[in-house]
């Protein structure tokens, strides 16, 4: 799999990234993990999506054992990570309610704590999951550089921010942001259409598309949407000779979006791995977009 530049950072990345985000009920965590991992690296796959919250807030220590145990090189791998929500948990008691929390003192203890648990010394990116209105941006800002400058951080990156959000927080910054991650497949096209994915391209970015598959509903969801989706698909898929997955995320990939991927379905993952070697033509790109978005302007 041949990597891809993020932006203009120079920060070369994998096409497709592997991220820890719906790791919260995965049994043996553990031996899960090394698993995906080994198999990630064999296709190609060796970014890999963090935040300080994922997997019940372990993620990042296993991660980070696994690498100390020599299963593959710091150098061989590129690493985000993020912080901003906070969410409750036995360990943590100190969480009384899921909220947000991007002032300059989390910032700063979170990317600490996150080096430690990853064994590393440096963050390839860092990202802000969300806005905290009530935190001081300017001082949010600040902290960013101030990280990036020492080489805790070598990049910024956003997730889940809207077009206003993404240019509050950049007239704030000296530096820029290299990537927004948010939602984005098929069945939730809304980013062609709220400004997100234009205003990505204007500053030279990579979106990161999470849920490329839609949480296994492209393959399996009930509803209207999913269903007819699916049937085009389907249709298309003797046309290409491949997996619907991987048609649904060559989709993505057509608007330069970097899919990420959050299933511990080892099918899923080959199905994604699979969606770069598929051109699709230009016209069944609008078919595929036609149908859901019937869909979708309903429901607006």
């Amino acid at each position: 799999m041949q990597k891809i530049y993020m932006g203009d950072t120079g920060l070369k990345v994998s096409p497709a990234v592997y991220g820890f985000y719906r790791w919260e009920e995965v049994k043996d965590a553990r031996a899960t993990l090394k698993k995906i991992v080994s198999l990630c690296l064999e296709l190609g796959i060796n970014t890999f999506d963090h935040a300080d919250s994922y997997g019940s807030y372990q993620c990042e220590a296993l991660f980070g054992d696994l690498m100390a145990e020599k299963a593959f090189k710091r150098e061989d791998v590129v690493i985000f990570t993020k912080c901003g929500l906070r969410v409750p948990n036995q360990q943590i008691p100190e969480i009384r309610t899921r909220h947000y929390n991007t002032s300059a003192s989390h910032i700063t203890k979170s990317v600490d704590a996150s080096l430690k648990k990853l064994r590393t010394d440096y963050i390839d990116i860092f990202l802000l999951d969300r806005i905290d209105p009530i935190s001081n941006l300017e001082e949010t800002a600040l902290t960013l550089e101030k990280l990036a400058d020492s080489g805790k951080i070598k990049n910024i990156g956003i997730a889940n921010f809207s077009v206003f959000q993404h240019q509050l927080l950049s007239s704030y910054l000296r530096k820029p942001i290299v990537t927004n991650h948010f939602e984005f497949n098929l069945l939730k096209t809304q980013a062609l259409d709220n400004g997100q994915l234009d205003y990505i391209k204007q500053k030279y970015m990579q979106a990161l598309a999470s849920a490329p598959l839609a949480e296994g509903q492209i393959a399996t969801g009930t509803g209207i949407q999913a269903s007819q989706v699916r049937e085009k698909l389907e249709e298309l898929s003797s046309k290409y000779n491949a997996d619907i997955e991987a048609l649904a995320v060559a989709w993505l990939v057509k608007l330069g979006a970097i899919p990420l991927i959050g299933t511990t379905n080892e099918q899923r993952i080959r199905n994604i791995a699979n969606s770069f070697t598929i051109d699709l033509d230009h016209q069944d790109w609008y078919e595929l977009y036609n149908v859901s978005a019937v869909f979708q302007s309903v429901k607006s």
